[in-house]
C-alpha cells in the first residue's frame, strides 16, 4: 500500500452525516451520499489492488474533517466486502470517486434487546400482522430492494453512494449467502425492504426504502425480531444519528464494536428464513 492525496469533506459533508437517515439512507440506516474532494496529504493510505486494509486504529481522527475515513483505493468486491466488514471496515463514496473505506469511532450500534417498539410502530405492526396479504419475507428480490434503496429520494442529498459498483458487489456478496434483504410485502407487492450484511451471528444494516408509510419500519422490525429469536445480538448503524438514537441504538467505542464482531464472525449463521412466530419476540400474541 502506498499513500496518496487525502480527501476533505466540503461543507455540507457534517450536516450530511448528521442528518442522514441511514435505517430509513433512502432512507438509510445510516448515511448518505459523501461530498468529498481531493487535498494533498500524507495521511490518507492508498491501497493497491489486493492489499489488506490497514488497522481500523489508523482511520482519521475527528479533527481531520472525515473522522472515520481509513482507506481509499483497492479492489470493490465480494471478497474485500466480507474481509472489511469482518474487520468493523464498510465501503462508502460517491459516484466519481474512488472506493473510500471507512471505520468510525464510536461506532452506532442497535443492541437488538434494547430495541424501542414505540406505542405508534405498536399499533403499525398490530395493523400489519392483522391485514389478510402481508407478509415479510427474506432473500426472495435482494436485487431489487437494493436498487429500489439506490433510485430512493432523500431530502437534501443530490445524489447515491449506491453507486453500480456497490450494487454489483453487495449482489455478488448476496449471491455468497453473506447479504440478506428483509422485505414487506402487502398483497403481492413490494412495498419496503432493507438489506444488510451478515457474517457469522455479526450483522450489519445498510440501506432502506419505503413506497408505502412506516412500511420499512416494519421491515426493521422484523429483522429485530429475527435476531431476537437466532441470537443475533446487535446490529451495526454504523453513523450516529437522532433517528437510530429514538430506535434504541447507542454509540460504543471501535474498539469494542471491533472485539465483538470478530466473535461474533467466527459463530456459525442462522439460515436467513422468516417465521411469523419470530413475531412473539417482538410483539407476543397476547398484545397484538
Amino acid at each position: 500500500m502506498r499513500y496518496q492525496a487525502a480527501l476533505r469533506p466540503d461543507s455540507s459533508y457534517s450536516n450530511r452525516l448528521a442528518d442522514g437517515d441511514r435505517l430509513d439512507r433512502s432512507t438509510s440506516f445510516f448515511h448518505g451520499a459523501p461530498t468529498l474532494h481531493f487535498m494533498p496529504s500524507p495521511s490518507l493510505i492508498w491501497l493497491e489492488p489486493d492489499d489488506p486494509f490497514p488497522p481500523v486504529d489508523q482511520a482519521l481522527g475527528e479533527d481531520s474533517g472525515a473522522p472515520g475515513l481509513l482507506a481509499a483505493g483497492g479492489t470493490l468486491d465480494a471478497a474485500s466486502l466480507r474481509s472489511a466488514y469482518a474487520q468493523g471496515i464498510f465501503p462508502w463514496f460517491s459516484p466519481g470517486q474512488p472506493v473510500l473505506w471507512w471505520s468510525p469511532d464510536p461506532r452506532m450500534l442497535l443492541k437488538v434487546a434494547d430495541f424501542k417498539l414505540h406505542r405508534s410502530l405498536k399499533k403499525t405492526l398490530r395493523k400489519f400482522l392483522q391485514t389478510p396479504g402481508s407478509e415479510i419475507r427474506m432473500d426472495t428480490a435482494f436485487e431489487v430492494v437494493i436498487h429500489q434503496c439506490a433510485q430512493a429520494p432523500r431530502e437534501g442529498q443530490n445524489g447515491t453512494w449506491i453507486v453500480p459498483a456497490i450494487v454489483q458487489a453487495y449482489c455478488d456478496l448476496h449471491a455468497l449467502g453473506l447479504a440478506h434483504s428483509v422485505e414487506t410485502w402487502v398483497d403481492g407487492e413490494l412495498v419496503a425492504g432493507l438489506y444488510c450484511v451478515s457474517i457469522g451471528k455479526a450483522v450489519f444494516g445498510e440501506s432502506m426504502f419505503s413506497k408505502r408509510t412506516d412500511a420499512s419500519k416494519i421491515a426493521l422490525s422484523a429483522l429485530v425480531a429475527f435476531c431476537l429469536r437466532h441470537g443475533l445480538e446487535q446490529i451495526d448503524c454504523q453513523q450516529n444519528t437522532g433517528h437510530l438514537a429514538s430506535l434504541g441504538a447507542a454509540p460504543v467505542p471501535r474498539s469494542q464494536f471491533t472485539a465483538e464482531t470478530a466473535q461474533a464472525c467466527q459463530t456459525a449463521a442462522p439460515k436467513w428464513i422468516f417465521s411469523p412466530t419470530d413475531w412473539d419476540l417482538l410483539l407476543p400474541s397476547t398484545e397484538r
